[in-house]
């Protein structure tokens, strides 16, 4: 084959790749499950090693998701230079004596850095607001035991990040929309949620233009106790957020697991403390590979995973083009700090 006819066939599969990308433009999109496993199989892997909390493979990870929202075309967000995000975690003690991470002014001896990815779609109209879409992406690295040691976090919370990566994919890939969206991945979770808790504290934005916070925690699992294909909503009767979202086709349901107080215990909280209607949507909220070594690709319901995902577009779509504000219920606030 000459050079010319090899220009001419990638000519043609670049032009073809653009008709498929416009024809799913055009349409409703289709979150594929190929997508949604080419993630897992990045961020889960035993090559990633668990994605310890502010670790150099966090960092990969982190990596990992800015160079997919670049690659959506998400911008920078306001005032940032990169797509990443960092901090500095050091070790501090608790009044019991127990150790804990904890986020320092500047570099110690000890300390080593945390990284956030976040990438940014403007809005036709900023005035009006921004949503913020987010998960964490670190997960517990590995531990010396019997068998097998790497904690591959593949429903918490490489199944979180997922859909925060598809759903950047899909409106990022639609019609401009009115509000802006921030799509957020933090580092630190597992360790007292200190990516989360740097960023309410340096957000590219102004807390009080965020108009709604979802975060997406192991979605990788349906819960036995919700209906079929239903998310659970934490702080469902807290806000108008959950209900409202459910209206324009989100598969989402009320927490069923109150007394676990899984609205308190993710990335969420933090913005709801400083004022954000912030909510988290999880798939089974106890699962049994919960903090495990098995978390892993093998125990994911892929089909669930995407099809809960797909759910989200059309329902953030709407809220990103609506006028529709999110306030807190009557008592739903929780008390800052």
């Amino acid at each position: 084959m000459t050079m010319r006819m090899k220009w001419y066939g990638f000519v043609a599969l670049a032009l073809l790749a653009v008709g498929v990308a416009s024809a799913q433009d055009d349409a409703t999109w289709t979150v594929k499950p190929e997508w949604v496993r080419a993630h897992e199989e990045f961020l889960a892997s035993d090559a990633m090693g668990g994605r310890g909390s502010a670790t150099r493979l966090e960092e990969i990870a982190a990596n990992y998701v800015a160079s997919e929202f670049m690659g959506y075309g998400l911008k920078m967000a306001p005032g940032m230079t990169g797509y990443l995000q960092s901090a500095e975690i050091d070790v501090a003690m608790n009044t019991n004596g127990r150790q804990r991470l904890t986020i320092v002014d500047a570099p110690t001896k000890t300390s080593r850095k945390t990284f956030n990815a976040v990438g940014y779609l403007e809005g036709s109209d900023p005035a009006s607001g921004t949503i913020l879409l987010t998960a964490h992406l670190d997960h517990l690295g590995t531990k010396e035991q019997a068998g097998d040691q790497i904690f591959n976090g593949a429903n918490d919370d490489a199944a979180g990040t997922t859909a925060v990566l598809e759903l950047a994919h899909a409106l990022a890939s639609g019609p401009k929309l009115k509000r802006s969206v921030l799509f957020v991945c933090y580092g630190s979770e597992e360790v007292g949620g200190l990516g989360s808790t740097y960023f309410g504290a340096h957000p590219p934005v102004p807390l009080a233009s965020i108009v709604a916070n979802l975060e997406f925690e192991m979605i990788g699992n349906q819960d036995p106790k919700m209906p079929k294909g239903v998310l659970l909503f934490t702080g469902w009767e807290r806000s108008n957020l959950g209900p409202t979202l459910k209206e324009h086709g989100a598969q989402l349901g009320p927490d069923p697991y109150p007394e676990q107080h899984f609205f308190q215990r993710s990335d969420n909280y933090m913005l709801a403390l400083k004022g954000v209607v912030a909510h988290t949507a999880a798939g089974w909220g106890t699962p049994p590979t919960y903090h495990q070594a098995n978390d892993d690709l093998e125990h994911l319901d892929l089909a669930f995973m995407t099809a809960a995902i797909q759910s989200m577009v059309e329902p953030m779509r709407w809220l990103a083009s609506s006028d529709f504000k999110p306030e807190w219920n009557k008592g739903g606030q929780p008390k800052g700090r």
